[in-house]
């Protein structure tokens, strides 16, 4: 990761591919398709080999904690970090490092039953790259993409994560049924290899940032992006109610295949677990598509307001699902209104941060908005594990219900339209 620290602006761009062209900006997002396509096939294995290898929805829980903690322990620094690397090189690190620690697990499976510290650590390690990974491409897209197409590309490139979310777990439950869990996790690995050789093909040059004088400590980089949110109330609102919404959302995921087994009596193993991943993909594919007409019509208050209303809703109708048909259409309205919270703040957040502040201000937004899904997940499985899912359920509910509460004890109900809110210019300093 040495390398990564050093930026180079002029580094000349790949042949026929100028940097900030509409060419450009697809390979990177063909890049991120073919990684997402393995992580979606992932996104069935891994809690398919931690279950039926196990039986425990305590140690299940404890995986997907271990998947959502690294935001919440490492996005403060890495952010500050980041800011301060050459975005293009980390990602290509973090990818090359990903496939490297996936592999493990197939190859481990080699000699029987992988361990589950195994499975543990390497959802920990991964989920720590892709820290170092996302907030390297925050800075990298509005670069691709041009500041005022920063919506555009984000709700491209989250169409693109769910179209492939609603194939990828049908094929997973397919695949895992045929080939196994570790063959699938095999796959994974080579995606993020043929991710890594399509992102090195992809360069740009990087936005201009203000000029300092030396570099400052890495404590002084992360307060300054901490002081930003606090200043930027609509930034700071939408981020802290970010946090029941998360919380609640990650005992609803994290505890999935336990829902399958105990409340649905589905095998966990059978095509359950790709088709309920697939109705939530379909949820997130028709909030994003739809967020961008949303956010021209109503104020991004009043999206928020409304998309909490509706994961509070339908987190109790999750509670209390008895069949695989109700669970599939309960599951995908509930997903689209939880990603309708998250991509507004996202979108927010992008529309509004100078560019030298990117990196720092979102990994530190979402280390928060985010910050709730470990801890969902952990009590989801402790919970399930002790008193049933459905109560576990209900209980966690209680995240999103706080953060609807906050909301409308708040003034977020009369934040402008997307539209209406400042762009800063290049030259914005932090103040």
């Amino acid at each position: 990761m040495a390398d990564a620290a050093a930026t180079d602006p002029a580094e000349a761009p790949a042949p026929g591919a100028a940097p900030g062209t509409a060419g450009t900006m697809r390979t990177f997002v063909l890049s991120r398709g073919v990684s997402w396509a393995g992580n979606a096939l992932t996104a069935v294995a891994l809690p398919v080999l931690v279950y039926t290898t196990t039986g425990d929805a305590a140690l299940l829980g404890l995986v997907a904690m271990m998947e959502a903690l690294p935001y919440l322990v490492l996005a403060l620094p890495v952010g500050a970090l980041v800011d301060g690397w050459d975005a293009r090189r980390t990602m290509l690190a973090t990818t090359w490092l990903s496939a490297a620690a996936t592999a493990t697990v197939p190859l481990a499976s080699l000699g029987g039953s992988p361990h589950p510290a195994l499975l543990v650590g390497v959802a920990a390690v991964v989920s720590s790259l892709f820290v170092f990974f996302d907030a390297a491409s925050f800075a990298a897209v509005p670069a691709l993409a041009g500041r005022d197409r920063v919506g555009a590309a984000t709700t491209r490139m989250t169409t693109v994560y769910t179209v492939i979310g609603i194939a990828g777990p049908l094929a997973g439950a397919a695949a895992v049924s045929g080939l196994g869990a570790p063959a699938v996790l095999a796959l994974d690995a080579l995606s993020y290899a043929a991710s890594a050789l399509l992102l090195a093909r992809v360069r740009w040059t990087p936005v201009a940032r203000p000029a300092a004088p030396a570099r400052r400590r890495l404590g002084a980089e992360v307060l300054e992006g901490l002081r930003h949110i606090r200043r930027t109330p609509l930034v700071r609102d939408l981020t802290l109610l970010g946090l029941g919404s998360s919380l609640t959302g990650g005992a609803v995921t994290g505890t999935l295949v336990v829902m399958i087994a105990r409340g649905l009596h589905e095998p966990a193993d059978g095509p359950a677990l790709g088709v309920l991943a697939a109705a939530a993909a379909v949820g997130t594919l028709v909030a994003s598509r739809a967020l961008g007409a949303v956010q021209r019509r109503l104020g991004v208050g009043v999206v928020a307001i409304c998309a909490l209303a509706a994961q509070t809703a339908l987190t109790a109708a999750w509670a209390a699902v008895g069949s695989l048909v109700v669970a599939v259409l309960v599951l995908a309205a509930w997903q689209a209104a939880a990603s309708t919270v998250a991509l507004s703040g996202i979108v927010v957040r992008q529309t509004v941060t100078p560019a030298h502040l990117q990196g720092r201000v979102n990994t530190t937004a979402r280390m928060v908005a985010w910050g709730g899904q470990p801890v969902g997940a952990g009590l989801g499985g402790l919970l399930a594990a002790s008193v049933g899912i459905r109560v576990a359920i209900l209980v966690t509910g209680l995240g999103a219900l706080a953060s609807l509460v906050g909301a409308l004890a708040s003034g977020l109900r009369r934040a402008p339209r997307l539209a209406d809110l400042p762009v800063p210019d290049v030259a914005d300093a932090s103040g």
